[in-house]
């Protein structure tokens, strides 16, 4: 585990949010982000999963020993499940009906993409990278639709009270960048060495999800919309 921690350090702080996601449930657990407990445990989950595949042989999902190691299985169903649990997100909190629509359709089509993708990538030996990047493309629209409805109300409560303007905000930062350097690892694996993205990517995660946990620290329930 300690090894595991150290090559994995931002579980650390998955694990941060998580407890204090449950400390503040009561700020947020009638509100479309009541599942975030849930989405943050599952991501610890992946992880860990994930480790212990690349790292013993008795987690393989495989008999070959050739391909023991491989885990991105468990990360293609992962992008599918983060993808319906924030659809269903913003398309609740969503006001504007337009906007609800290419939440709703947008998630379609990007299940269409992945399922399409399955035709041309073997999910079992690769990540479905084309459809995971037009998911981070559906998430920073979705991050964007919510802010302009945002600017609209008149007199609301400070933003920075909101927790779904905090998570908001983590998933602006992760999906923006996050594109640019899956996409690079996969199609250009000697550009993701030379220049460390994985470190890169690692840090990325630390930014993002440590406004989720400001956000859970300085939220009120009185100011989420």
């Amino acid at each position: 585990m300690i090894a595991f921690l150290k090559s994995n350090y931002f579980v650390l702080l998955y694990i941060l949010i998580f407890i204090v996601s449950m400390l503040r449930y009561n700020r947020y657990f009638d509100t479309p982000l009541k599942g975030f407990p849930m989405y943050i445990a599952y991501t610890v989950f992946t992880e860990v999963l994930g480790y212990l595949i690349l790292t013993y042989k008795e987690f393989s999902f495989f008999e070959n020993e050739m391909y023991a190691w491989y885990n991105v299985i468990i990360y293609n169903i992962y992008g599918v499940l983060v993808l319906l649990f924030f659809s269903h997100v913003y398309y609740s909190i969503l006001q504007t009906e337009h906007h609800k629509k290419i939440a709703y359709y947008g998630c379609g089509l990007v299940l269409l993409s992945f399922v399409v993708s399955c035709f041309f990538q073997n999910p079992l030996y690769t990540g479905l990278y084309y459809a995971k990047t037009l998911q981070s493309i559906l998430m920073v629209l979705l991050v964007l639709l919510y802010f302009k409805e945002k600017q609209r109300i008149k007199n609301a409560p400070p933003l920075r009270h909101n927790l779904m303007f905090w998570v908001s905000l983590g998933l602006l930062i992760f999906h923006f960048f996050f594109p640019f350097l899956y996409l690079t690892g996969f199609l250009k694996p000697e550009v993701w060495i030379a220049y460390g993205f994985r470190g890169i990517l690692k840090g990325l995660i630390l930014v993002s999800y440590s406004q989720f946990l400001i956000g859970l620290l300085v939220s009120k329930r009185s100011s989420f919309r």
